[in-house]
């Protein structure tokens, strides 16, 4: 019989990193913990051995991948860089495409761990609910195999976070703004992820700094299901006809951005004399944009490459930290003269 890591895992009832860092001599497993996986090797006929591979143990080299919507251009090349690095480390993946329903992704997790996947990569904030109890899911799937999130973070026991600090970032470029004289800045978002709240506390932090009277009537949230940018351009200036009026938009993802612009361009408003405009995520469509998009770059590609990292530090039974945060950047283009 060619016994595998998971095999190993789950009749030990432990993840595979735990596994593994028993196979690597790690000293931070609990000796109860260790002398079950090393009874059930001595069960099938293997002597221990600090390698894996030694021992007749196989890894299956493949990682689960999940992800709300593969026609997202942020979750898009999210997953792009992921498969990349993980192609370069020698592992496949297996991807799937889960939607924003939370038995959904349950259903999805389920299907992937049967596969009997090495490691779970969740890719996109979405996947951290407020309500602890959404959560369940993640801290079930930690028991069998490494789970790492992107952009979001987790606490728990062989979950590994890597992620941009949207707050501070989003509080920088607010200030920065507030401080090249432009007061009166309109926020615009349309979601209320883990990433979307850190945003969104950020932009208030700055204009509380900042001692701005009244900038909650500033905070315009878009409707989840108005995704035609020019619908979205003529929702701000409905709300700018109500009497609301501002002369900067700081945008929570860089279609918003866009929109932000296509507003400014129907009411004959100068870019970016009248209207400074900041978009993030520093996508592609910044370039798309005319005049080109002001953005904060959070660090994507960069991010992926240290999940990658993590992960396989993690399924080789080292410690790893378990999460890693990143500072965003303020990518100046048009939009913007300061």
């Amino acid at each position: 019989m060619s016994l595998t890591i998971y095999d190993i895992s789950e009749k030990a009832g432990v993840s595979i990193a735990t596994v593994s860092r028993v196979l690597n001599g790690s000293s931070k497993v609990k000796e109860s913990t260790r002398q079950k996986i090393m009874d059930i090797i001595d069960e099938y006929g293997y002597t221990p051995n600090s390698s894996a591979r030694a021992m007749g143990l196989k890894s299956m080299q493949t990682i689960g991948i999940l992800c709300a919507d593969s026609s997202d251009i942020f979750l898009a090349k999210a997953v792009y860089y992921l498969e990349q690095n993980l192609q370069a480390s020698g592992y496949e993946a297996i991807l799937c495409c889960t939607g924003y329903n939370l038995d959904a992704r349950k259903n999805y997790v389920n299907l992937i761990l049967s596969k009997k996947v090495d490691g779970l990569i969740l890719v996109g904030s979405n996947f951290i609910g407020e309500a602890e109890q959404e959560n369940q899911y993640i801290i079930d799937s930690s028991s069998k195999v490494p789970v790492m999130v992107l952009n979001a973070s987790y606490h728990h026991d062989n979950v590994y976070s890597i992620l941009c600090d949207d707050m501070n970032s989003m509080y920088r470029a607010t200030t920065e703004m507030y401080e090249a004289g432009i007061h009166d800045i309109l926020y615009i978002y349309n979601s209320l992820s883990y990433s979307g709240r850190k945003k969104l506390d950020g932009f208030r932090m700055a204009m509380q700094s900042q001692k701005v009277p009244n900038y909650e009537d500033l905070i315009l949230r878009v409707p989840d299901e108005m995704t035609n940018l020019e619908n979205v351009a003529d929702f701000i200036s409905d709300f700018a006809n109500k009497g609301h009026k501002f002369n900067g938009v700081i945008a929570a993802d860089d279609q918003l951005g866009i929109a932000a612009v296509k507003y400014a361009q129907k009411n004959n408003l100068k870019i970016p004399n009248d209207l400074s405009v900041i978009g993030y995520n520093n996508s592609i469509l910044t370039d798309c944009c005319t005049p080109e998009l002001t953005s904060i770059d959070n660090q994507l590609e960069t991010q992926t490459r240290c999940l990658v990292k993590t992960l396989i530090g993690v399924l080789s039974g080292q410690e790893m930290p378990q999460k890693t945060v990143f500072s965003g950047t303020l990518v100046k283009r048009r939009t913007t003269s300061f």
